[in-house]
């Protein structure tokens, strides 16, 4: 029957959900990050007081915030137009949120030295799940190939639309 069609109509809700779990996870290793280069001290003073962790701080917030509009984005675009036309956005989130929630925990982790690689903290099970959800649904090439063939394929061909079951694979050319 129509087993196949049914789950691949729940894959872009599927993976919007995976997202959400890794801003979540994002969100709380800054939280702990923040408070930890408040506590930590190097050469007499908190590190919070030295510029790199500083610039890791903000720019971890910056690309949270990117991944939690660019998924709040791919959900609209679910609800307005369905699962199919939003193939483009799902597939980015697929990629950025991933490795945008291992990039934080990253820092996360450096905050606190080797007290973030141990068991007294979550951030090593953090990554560990970012790293995992990188993989879940297929590697980064599948949605990076599924956005590659419907927006910059599209441009390519002077604006029109390209239809992604019109490509046969990532490279350029047509299966029919």
């Amino acid at each position: 029957g129509r087993g196949f069609e049914i789950a691949q109509g729940r894959l872009g809700p599927g993976r919007i959900h995976h997202c959400m779990r890794l801003i979540g996870m994002a969100e709380r290793a800054l939280e702990m990050m923040v408070n930890r280069v408040q506590l930590r001290t190097t050469f007499g003073e908190p590190i919070a007081k030295h510029g790199g962790i500083v610039r890791d701080i903000a720019l971890s917030r910056v690309e949270i915030d990117q991944c939690r509009l660019l998924t709040m984005q791919a959900a609209e675009m679910i609800d307005r137009v369905g699962n199919r036309l939003a193939r483009q956005h799902v597939a980015m989130i697929k990629v950025a949120a991933p490795n945008m929630a291992l990039k934080v925990v990253d820092r996360a982790i450096q905050s606190y030295g080797g007290m973030g690689v141990c068991q007294d903290t979550v951030l090593a099970y953090m990554w560990a799940c970012c790293r995992t959800l990188r993989l879940a649904d297929g590697p980064d090439e599948v949605p990076a190939c599924v956005f590659m063939t419907t927006w910059f394929l599209s441009s390519l061909c002077f604006g029109s639309s390209l239809d992604v079951g019109d490509i046969s694979d990532c490279g350029i050319g047509s299966s029919t």
